[in-house]
């Protein structure tokens, strides 16, 4: 690299100047801003989706129709005074393996779930409502077929509800989110290539006749290339850093919003503080970590690339 006498490099084939070339680096910045979006939205996905079916799947919901009224005589276990049967499903659910914890649902929590679908009127229903019981399963979980018919013995009409179709449902909405921000990101890396290429075009384009006049000279289609390539290189990496620059706040602030998501963490409601901001960058997923830096790194190696390519296939139509 040729020096002037100031001591500043000088680019002796005048890429610095060439139409295009100087925008390269606020472009290549818009595609790793958009890049490092498409990352954490495929980890967040794979995040949330691992989170909601973990928590789907071990739950259950039964609903006991007239909770009130006496339980039915099973043999074997007589109802004992003032018992209901809500009180026997309970007993039955707290009493059968693989439950880990039996929560019945109380009134002001029915009118809670309610009043989205029937507004402020929900409280004065004149309708019977069922006991709805939330129920916590282990890893192991209860035999649902054997345990729905105990509860059908206890209390006629009890309904056992697994979340076995929204689990499926969740986990293959997260696949499909993460995969479309993989290709999302596959496809940012493909328009970064082909606007690294279209500006080397360009940039030889209007040098053609220093490129030939050095090709004339004896110079090497590498030699070309590599000053072409690591011109490219060094603004895809410069834009590189300035895109990860901008990304990483935003990151931060998405990923304080979803915390709750995947967190049973109290949080406040509304905007994120400074101080909830900082405490999420220790929760990051490691992923984040990696693929974060490496962005401007790609960038380089995506331009380093493109360009020899494109130089290359420039001087093979060269006499």
């Amino acid at each position: 690299m040729v020096r002037d006498s100031a001591g500043r490099k000088l680019d002796g084939l005048g890429l610095r100047h060439a139409p295009g070339w100087r925008i390269l680096p606020l472009i290549v910045a818009a595609m790793t801003f958009l890049a490092a979006l498409a990352i954490a939205g495929a980890q967040g996905a794979a995040e949330l989706g691992r989170h909601w079916q973990q928590g789907a799947a071990s739950t259950l919901t039964v609903q006991v129709p007239r909770p009130g009224a006496p339980p039915n005589g099973a043999p074997g276990t007589p109802a004992s005074a003032g018992e209901t049967r809500r009180d026997r499903v309970v007993a039955v659910l707290r009493g059968t393996p693989g439950i880990a914890a039996v929560r019945p649902l109380g009134d002001a929590e029915l009118s809670d779930l309610l009043r989205p679908w029937l507004g402020g009127t929900a409280e004065q229903l004149a309708l019977p409502l069922p006991a709805v019981i939330a129920v916590t399963t282990t890893a192991e979980g209860p035999d649902l077929p054997a345990l729905t018919a105990q509860l059908e013995a206890a209390a006629a009409g009890t309904l056992v509800e697994s979340h076995g179709v929204w689990v499926q449902r969740l986990s293959l909405l997260a696949r499909s989110l993460r995969l479309c921000a993989l290709a999302a990101l596959g496809l940012v890396a493909l328009v970064a290539g082909a606007v690294i290429v279209v500006a080397t075009r360009a940039a030889l384009a209007s040098r053609r006749e220093v490129v030939e006049t050095l090709y004339g000279l004896g110079a090497s289609d590498f030699y070309i290339a590599d000053r072409f390539a690591r011109s490219a290189s060094r603004a895809a990496a410069l834009g590189g850093v300035a895109g990860l620059v901008l990304a990483v706040p935003v990151v931060v602030v998405l990923t304080a919003l979803a915390a709750p998501f995947v967190s049973t963490v109290p949080v406040d409601p509304g905007l994120p503080r400074l101080d909830e901001l900082l405490a999420t960058l220790p929760r990051l997923p490691t992923l984040l970590f990696w693929a974060m830096p490496a962005l401007p790194l790609s960038a380089a190696v995506i331009g380093y690339s493109a360009a020899q390519g494109a130089v290359r296939a420039w001087l093979r139509h060269l006499p």
